[in-house]
């Protein structure tokens, strides 16, 4: 599947420093700093492609991005995988519901996703996998999982037993009937009669009436979802065999916690006997009049119906960015407002031929962003430059603040 348009990314001026970045680490519920390496792998899961891009998808990705531009930064390479999941329950459900076909609306989310990415100013990954091409992978995975004698057969469906990976429930610090519950409510199927523990995940559904199969050696169906991002991971990120862990960074939205990466992380470590993942890092959730933005509750903002407004995608990604990427919260009209105001000084500001210093500006941002990417504390310190230089200051490269802002905060002036 291709990604998007790539995006070029302005250099760095060598005198600035660019210090390690800390992260809070879900399985350790602490801030970690990530060493300095020549390459880091990072695998983000993207959407289930039946309604596309809501807010709460947005600051995901533009988490991830900022954690991508930061390590592209210290000069080292990142190999960036994200995948969609373009076959699955919730999609054949709404393409049942409006009386479409499941590949034509997945096409036309899918499309409309890369072009709301294309506008937020994200970098594109490397590759951008759908889980209808990933099945081969899917198939090898399953495989692996069999050698390893952690798959059992309920009917004609596969499952991988959770229990087999000694660390199941330590990345997420659930108990076991909070897991039940999140489980149930995710996509799984805990009372399914047959199994042999109420977790254990699904690893290929047979193929149901009026549904869409492929042939496999496990029978006509289609891939789980935690084996598909499992096998893509491992799949795509040319896995260094003498690192520890599998991958570098595995991340996504809060709500995938549990089940969806535990279960991942379960089923890599029981294919190769590695940590799936140095770092799992997750964003926020965003809500709109009080409640969790999300489907089922049809309380979704659309980025696409903003910018239909007219609305400045910069000015949405520095709303987004004004509040912490981790912590949960509501989304006002007003915080775009801000921030259309924002971009709007700061665009005035940097036009000047006599701008305030800018040296310490771009080591606040760094300094602010390597602290688990605080960017509201990195927007004050743009608009306390904005006041200085309104005042009268002197002495600063607007193009090199500009060029710094854009690699750094990917907003694009």
């Amino acid at each position: 599947m291709n990604s998007w348009a790539e995006v070029a990314i302005p250099p760095l001026a060598e005198r600035f420093v660019i210090p390690p970045l800390k992260i809070f680490e879900t399985a350790h519920r602490s801030l970690r700093p990530i060493a300095k390496k020549d390459k880091y792998r990072i695998y983000v899961c993207g959407i289930t492609p039946y309604d596309a891009t809501h807010l709460g998808h947005a600051n995901t990705y533009l988490a991830f991005d900022l954690i991508n531009r930061y390590l592209l930064a210290t000069g080292s390479e990142v190999l960036f995988v994200q995948n969609i999941t373009d076959i699955d329950d919730p999609l054949l459900e709404r393409a049942n519901r409006d009386g479409v076909d499941w590949h034509d609306l997945a096409t036309s989310q899918i499309d409309l996703f890369r072009s709301d990415m294309v506008a937020l100013h994200v970098i594109p990954p490397a590759h951008y996998i759908g889980a209808v091409e990933a099945i081969p992978l899917v198939i090898d995975a399953i495989s692996a999982l069999e050698l390893s004698k952690t798959v059992y057969k309920v009917a004609e469906d596969f499952y991988f037993q959770v229990r087999s990976d000694p660390d199941f429930g330590t990345r997420s610090h659930l108990s076991e009937k909070e897991m039940l519950e999140i489980f149930s409510q995710r996509g799984g199927d805990p009372q399914r009669a047959g199994k042999r523990d109420p977790l254990d995940a699904l690893l290929w559904l047979a193929q149901r009436e009026g549904e869409p199969g492929w042939d496999s050696k496990y029978g006509v169906g289609r891939p789980g979802w935690h084996i598909e991002c499992c096998a893509i991971a491992l799949g795509y990120l040319n896995i260094d065999p003498n690192q520890p862990t599998s991958i570098d960074i595995q991340g996504g939205g809060s709500d995938l916690i549990f089940p969806h990466h535990e279960m991942s992380a379960a089923q890599g470590k029981a294919m190769n006997g590695r940590e799936f993942a140095e770092f799992y890092i997750h964003a926020g959730m965003i809500g709109l009049d009080g409640e969790k933005m999300s489907k089922s509750k049809g309380n979704l903002v659309f980025v696409s119906q903003l910018l239909k407004e007219g609305v400045d995608p910069m000015a949405i990604r520095i709303a987004l960015m004004s509040s912490h990427y981790r912590k949960d919260h509501m989304w006002k009209q007003a915080d775009l407002h801000s921030a259309q105001a924002l971009l709007s000084d700061l665009r005035i500001a940097l036009s000047r031929m006599e701008v305030a210093p800018t040296d310490h500006v771009i080591t606040e941002i760094i300094s602010a962003l390597s602290q688990d990417l605080d960017t509201p504390l990195a927007l004050s310190a743009l608009q306390n430059w904005i006041v200085a230089t309104n005042k009268g200051g002197s002495g600063g490269q607007p193009g090199e603040l500009s060029r710094a802002i854009d690699a750094l905060l990917g907003i694009a002036i």
